[in-house]
């Protein structure tokens, strides 16, 4: 799923520091004080992780920080701003650093790859919890609504919502990609549809085109579970003008849904090219995520036998740019 760009809730070094002296404090009520600081704290600014280059450093730093979010929530479980930042935590840790670990072992190691995304499905679904934790706060019953009603459910919850929105259709919906042997996952397919298609009514530039990166995914499913290519297409359209062709995961999105799915190879080889030539400097706050995206594209291109039957006109076609290559390398 690229389902988002990769950014924890924020002002997160000031907040570590003020969790530790949390942690100390003897009064119950002065660290329910000093929890609900910490989560208004989380609330804005710019994420040091999503600006990192170093996949390797976040990922190692990543479940530290989400530990001590569940820490401030078991004081404060109702916080608006903690379980947010839990639910998008989870999420996006889930995605870039276990399910994409079980992307990249799978060609050696099937049982481990299999393993990687087990963990990664209870990450997610952990993730939603947060999320609709958060939304029966605000909304009683709305869970029951959504499974029941998705569409009147989902216009029921406002602006003021939008991130929680999206991050309760992230989850989810990520959570039912990989749980597709498991019915009860898969018939919540209406909800995250539903969930998305609010955000889209409510502020379709959201993320400034991750929204529209999800939106590729979920229109590139079958047209039996409401797929559409060509509407694949105009999300992705609309999610390089709106990041400024600053972003390679629609590149990337595209190229492992629609591509394979049309078996379209050259396709698929020209997509990940672009995402290859994104500058990764040229947005900081997309830096990590661009650094993740190329990494999978790089994967994608070496393994690429392993998504299409090529013919022998492909194969030729290839052999000729990579001689082409060779000839124009120094």
């Amino acid at each position: 799923m690229p389902f988002a760009q990769l950014s924890l809730r924020n002002g997160f070094a000031k907040a570590l520091a003020l969790g530790g002296l949390c942690l100390v404090l003897n009064g119950c009520s002065v660290r329910k004080l000093a929890v609900n600081a910490i989560g208004n704290a989380l609330a804005g600014g710019t994420s040091v992780f999503a600006q990192d280059e170093d996949p390797e450093l976040i990922a190692q730093a990543l479940p530290f920080a989400l530990k001590t979010l569940e820490m401030l929530l078991a004081e404060a479980p109702d916080h608006p701003n903690l379980l947010l930042s839990a639910c998008s935590g989870f999420t996006q840790y889930a995605y870039a650093f276990v399910e994409t670990e079980a992307f990249f072992v799978e060609p050696k190691d099937f049982r481990e790859a299999r393993r990687l995304r087990g963990r990664a499905l209870k990450l997610y679904l952990r993730a939603r919890g947060y999320c609709l934790h958060s939304l029966e706060n605000l909304h009683p019953g709305i869970r029951g609504e959504l499974m029941l009603r998705p569409e009147e459910a989902a216009a029921s919850l406002g602006k003021e919502n939008l991130d929680l929105i999206f991050w309760t259709a992230a989850s989810w919906g990520a959570a039912i990609s990989l749980g597709q042997d498991r019915p009860e996952l898969s018939a919540d397919l209406p909800v995250v549809r539903s969930l998305l298609e609010r955000v889209l009514a409510l502020d379709e530039a959201f993320q400034e085109g991750g929204l529209h990166e999800a939106m590729i995914a979920l229109s590139a499913l079958p047209k039996a579970l409401g797929g559409s290519e060509e509407q694949a297409r105009v999300h992705f359209e609309r999610a390089l003008e709106l990041s400024g062709g600053r972003s390679a995961a629609p590149y990337v999105t595209l190229a492992r849904t629609v591509s394979v799915a049309n078996q379209d190879r050259a396709e698929f080889k020209q997509l990940l090219h672009k995402a290859l030539e994104v500058d990764v400097q040229a947005d900081r706050d997309r830096r990590l995520a661009n650094v993740l995206a190329q990494q999978q594209a790089e994967e994608l291109l070496r393994r690429i036998d392993d998504y299409f039957f090529a013919s022998e006109e492909d194969l030729a076609l290839e052999d000729s740019e990579l001689l082409d290559a060779e000839k124009e390398s120094p």
